[in-house]
């Protein structure tokens, strides 16, 4: 089995174009000694087909056109009626094959792939004030695709300046948000000074919304409840409403404030809200709250409570789905509200990206949590913590439209389950991330570009189809129309019951007869009732071997495979099939491949015996946008960690590796300081995603913050600190002014070193008389004993001899 691939292997190489022997022939220059050997090998690459051996197209077996192209894109038809006298005998060939082996050019069915750029407007650098702004290139793309082929094209994408920008307030009217009505009836204008900040063209709108008008969900008793609910609790409030559209948006930010001071609260029953109506009206009705085609649309949902969603409607009695449609009466009310039920969260997610919304969840910290995992299930959704009395509404908004701003991420609409689409994201600096489809981190008017392969799996029953690519959110799309290369031009002059089959028992088409039940044979002039066991030999590959791999039946001296349950088989002596293939989990191919004659030929993305191996790395990006957090390698979609004690799925997690503050010293210099080394390799915005805020001082906010510390090159200490925020967005906070050491005094350091001069010498002077006058006291001292030792004593020595003296006078002489 292993040397049948690898000779398949070696032959579906060849098939692609891959270098051959016979290439190099007129190669062998000065080199004697590798003539013969060269000579020999080039002859052997000039034979014909059919003697070297087969290849991918004739390994099949196929017996039509449309089944040849299906094999491999290399393969071609040869339809020429009378073919195969000379080198080849398979019309499924290699092009050059059959070409050489006789068949014309003109019947030689070979459909190629193409593709072609229709439209391609050049990107725009600011809106222009007539609305023509373009942020895709190019606009349309035309592929041509044979089954198993593949085209690669690329799309760029521009957050372009100045873009207009549509801001639909969307608020619970509730009890609760009582306060909040009242701190929004000031903050009209600084909402449109913030966000005039950003662009000079937005327009503004308001729509309120409480619950569904029916039991349980309204004070339906006593009858005075149903007009002022409020009547319980001493208080004058309105009836309670579904959705109600107040102000179209509109330029003149004055009616947005006037609006609003008319609007009064109102009161529902239970504790959930009727949130998810108001979003998908808003949504929906775009001519009556006036959403432009050419413009960000902004959706900004307030509320302190959770909301209904789908199926809720059940406990009121309401069986009927939410449709998705406009239902705004004439009063501009949702007048669907008691009779459909909440829209899902798959359905609010489909009408967002058909209607290009942008929503902000602007909710309680009470509810946050709830909202967050909403909006990790809805696509194009951010959300924001809300002050007790929405104070805090207009950083808000404005954190996240630069939040969405910031990132560009690809969405596909109406794609084929027949193809394959994989990426490869080139975002800042020219870095290119496989198998990505969104980048981050990125500013107004930065330009990023998505390699898109779309490869043809199988063939549709459709001959074309078109399907969109377009960044999320945005209006500006990518229109791609397929034509699949799965039929050939000659079955269109296919002739049935034809003279040349013989008595008409088959269809003669693309220069062969595709026989009738019970017929066999080129011309289908063999019965399977004429069976003679002499023509058996014919159906055995080698001598004593199984008739037909033991899967086939001997007809007419050719071999029928068996019909079998698990796929089909064939090949000339039935030993090929598409199910005896590696499988994964029970899943052949890895449900990521095709099965051929035992070997698995993998779709594009994906590579491996058993096609389980993924080529995206995107599943091994980390935080820090650092394919495994830089400690790891990315295998199959999987990071493998390298850097000791390093874990996690993105090997995020490593006790013994440097700490979050050295890491994060290197983001604070480029980030807040324009300095470092991730500044001068131009990664610092590929890996620094952190918000950086200034502060006077470090004070502990949160559990998780760490406070750190470090000397720049300047030899000043730097403090930062770093923590997360409610999004779970890193945020590092960084001390205004560093501490630096200050220069020295002259004079201070003069006088210090004299009298550090003089200390010192006084200090010797002293020690120095200390010493000898030790010294000489030691010496007087031992001089002293000594001399008291000195005593004589003469009455007790026996060598002692008193001493004698002789006196003689000269002078004397007798007399």
């Amino acid at each position: 089995m292993r040397k049948g691939g690898t000779q398949r292997g070696g032959e579906a190489a060849a098939a692609l174009g891959a270098p051959t022997p016979a290439r190099h022939c007129a190669a062998m220059g000065t080199r004697p000694h590798l003539r013969l050997l060269l000579l020999l090998l080039c002859l052997c690459c000039s034979l014909p087909s059919s003697i070297r051996g087969s290849n991918i197209c004739t390994s099949r077996g196929v017996t039509t056109c449309q089944q040849c192209l299906a094999v491999h894109p290399s393969c071609a038809w040869c339809s020429q009626e009378v073919f195969g006298k000379g080198s080849s005998t398979s019309r499924c060939d290699l092009k050059d094959n059959l070409l050489d082996g006789g068949c014309e050019g003109s019947a030689v069915e070979f459909p190629s792939s193409s593709l072609r750029i229709v439209a391609e407007k050049a990107l725009s650098d600011k809106a222009s004030g007539t609305g023509d702004v373009t942020q895709v290139r190019p606009q349309k793309v035309h592929i041509t695709l044979r089954p198993g082929d593949a085209k690669q094209f690329t799309m760029e994408v521009k957050q372009v300046e100045d873009y207009p920008v549509d801001l639909y307030y969307l608020m619970d009217l509730s009890y609760s948000m009582k306060d909040d009505l009242q701190r929004l009836t000031t903050l009209g204008n600084k909402l449109a000074e913030a966000m005039g900040r950003t662009t000079s063209k937005l327009r503004i709108g308001f729509g309120a919304f409480v619950d569904k008008t029916r039991s349980p969900y309204m004070y339906s008793y006593p009858e005075e409840a149903v007009e002022n609910p409020c009547m319980g609790i001493h208080d004058r409030c309105q009836a309670q409403f579904g959705f109600k559209h107040v102000l179209s948006l509109t330029e003149q930010v004055s009616r947005f404030s006037e609006e609003v001071v008319k609007q009064q609260v109102s009161r529902n029953r239970d504790a959930p809200e009727g949130g998810f109506d108001a979003i998908m009206q808003a949504m929906v009705c775009k001519d009556k709250i006036g959403w432009r085609p050419d413009a960000s649309h902004l959706l900004v949902f307030t509320t302190d409570a959770k909301t209904h969603i789908a199926l809720d409607g059940r406990i009121s009695g309401i069986v009927q789905p939410n449709d998705g449609e406009c239902h705004l009466d004439s009063d501009n009310i949702y007048n669907k509200s008691s009779i459909q039920d909440y829209p899902s969260l798959a359905l609010m997610s489909e009408k967002m990206s058909d209607n290009n919304i942008n929503l902000v969840f602007a909710v309680t910290n009470y509810v946050y949590p709830l909202y967050k995992e909403y909006s990790q299930l809805i696509p194009g959704t951010t959300v924001g913590t809300l002050s007790e009395d929405s104070g805090n509404v207009i950083q808000l908004i404005e954190e996240a439209y630069a939040k969405i701003r910031s990132k560009v991420q690809l969405e596909l609409l109406g794609v084929p389950e027949e193809l394959n689409l994989s990426y490869n994201a080139t975002c800042l600096n020219g870095e290119v991330l496989q198998g990505l489809k969104s980048c981050q981190g990125l500013k107004i008017g930065d330009t990023v570009s998505f390699s898109v392969e779309v490869q043809l799996r199988s063939c549709p029953k459709e001959k074309n189809r078109t399907f969109t690519i377009k960044p999320l959110g945005f209006n500006d799309a990518l229109e791609v129309t397929v034509d699949f290369a799965c039929s050939c031009d000659c079955e269109a002059s296919a002739e049935a019951n034809s003279s040349v089959c013989t008595n008409g028992n088959g269809t003669h088409e693309c220069g062969v007869c595709q026989c009738h039940p019970g017929r066999l044979g080129p011309r289908c002039e063999c019965s399977v009732e004429d069976y003679s066991p002499s023509d058996d030999a014919n159906c055995i590959p080698k001598a004593g071997g199984p008739l037909c791999s033991g899967r086939g039946d001997c007809l007419c001296g050719q071999c029928s495979c068996h019909a079998n349950e698990f796929g089909q088989v064939w090949g000339t002596y039935c030993e090929c099939d598409d199910f005896n293939c590696l499988r994964y989990k029970g899943a052949l191919c890895s449900n990521h491949g095709k099965c051929s004659c035992g070997f698995c030929q993998c779709d594009a993305g994906w590579k491996g015996e058993n096609c389980n191996c993924s080529t995206r790395t995107d599943t091994c990006m980390s935080s820090i946008g650092m394919l495994c957090s830089g400690r790891g390698n990315c295998e199959c979609g999987v990071c493998h960690c390298t850097q000791p004690g390093a874990y996690g799925a993105t090997c995020e997690k490593c006790p013994t590796c440097p700490d979050s503050c050295t890491i994060k010293k290197h983001c604070v210099e480029c980030q807040h300081f324009q300095r470092g080394q991730y500044v001068d390799d131009g990664s610092c915005n590929r890996i620094c995603k952190d918000a950086i805020k200034t502060v006077e001082k470090l004070v502990f906010r949160d559990s998780n913050a760490v406070n750190c510390s470090y000397k720049d090159e300047n030899d000043c200490i730097v403090h930062f600190q770093y923590s997360e925020d409610d999004d779970g967005n890193s945020v590092l906070s960084v001390v205004e002014k560093p501490e630096c050491p200050e220069g020295p005094d002259i004079l201070v350091v003069l006088l210090a070193v004299t009298g550090a001069i003089l200390l010192l010498g006084l200090a010797a002077l002293l020690i120095w008389k200390l010493l000898i006058t030790i010294h000489d006291r030691r010496e007087f001292a031992k001089f002293e004993e000594e001399r008291a030792k000195a005593k004589w004593d003469t009455g007790n020595n026996p060598l002692y001899r008193g001493a004698t003296s002789t006196f003689t006078n000269v002078a004397y002489r007798g007399n």
